[in-house]
């Protein structure tokens, strides 16, 4: 990852890719009838100083891609941020991000577009992801002025819809990779949760394939689906 990025950076300050102007980097794909077998999923996850997105800021981004029902190990993403100023104190045990990682990271602006560029306007997925988004999506903006929305879908939502039977004995990425026998690297590790997640949406996808759900827009449909029934029986 180090090489790639120090690559990529000489690229874009010859110009012979994006810059700073978010018109000029990839433009998110909007889902419709592309084949779940063909197209590129983002599986993503970070680390924070905190769970307050009004307040608290991401360190660290995790994220690996898959093709073809397939992890490609040499498809990911694995940075910590450069952000000495920010007080780690209160979770440094969870994710042991400590000051001097932060002190040793990579520049936040480079990272986010780097980041942008990989991802290559592809789907994101990633466990609540309603947590990632919003942390995320801030960061793009304050950093970059980037206010272009992605498409995400909830790996937490994903898993019940397709295994809605499945005793998983509660509703976290352990529980569920209990269920199927995962084993789960180093936990609070942006591409260790990374990985785990993109496990799980592997074994949605293949359940989703069997029950006739080819496409991106079927799969977003199965989760708009769900949500409708999970409003429903609120009252």
């Amino acid at each position: 990852m180090l090489e790639q990025i120090k690559q990529w950076l000489g690229q874009r300050r010859s110009g012979r890719v994006g810059n700073h102007d978010p018109g000029n980097l990839p433009n998110p794909k909007t889902p419709g009838d592309q084949l779940l077998s063909d197209c590129r999923l983002i599986v993503l996850d970070l680390e924070t100083t905190g769970l307050n997105a009004s307040k608290d800021e991401v360190i660290a981004i995790g994220a690996v891609a898959i093709r073809g029902g397939v992890i490609h190990l040499g498809d990911q993403f694995d940075l910590v941020l450069r952000r000495p100023e920010l007080d780690i104190s209160q979770t440094v045990l969870i994710h042991g991000i400590g000051p001097e990682a932060l002190t040793r990271g990579h520049e936040t602006e480079d990272a986010l577009l780097y980041l942008l560029e990989w991802m290559n306007g592809d789907p994101i997925l990633a466990y609540h992801s309603a947590f990632d988004q919003k942390f995320l999506e801030k960061t793009l903006r304050s950093q970059l002025g980037y206010n272009v929305p992605h498409t995400w879908m909830d790996v937490a939502d994903l898993m019940p819809a397709f295994f809605p039977d499945a005793r998983t004995g509660g509703k976290r990425l352990d529980n569920w990779a209990d269920y199927f026998g995962l084993e789960v690297g180093e936990r609070h590790h942006a591409a260790s949760d990374a990985m785990a997640t993109a496990e799980l949406t592997l074994i949605a996808l293949n359940r989703a394939r069997k029950d006739g759900v080819k496409t991106l827009k079927g799969l977003q449909e199965k989760l708009h689906y769900r949500r409708r029934l999970q409003n429903m029986h609120r009252f």
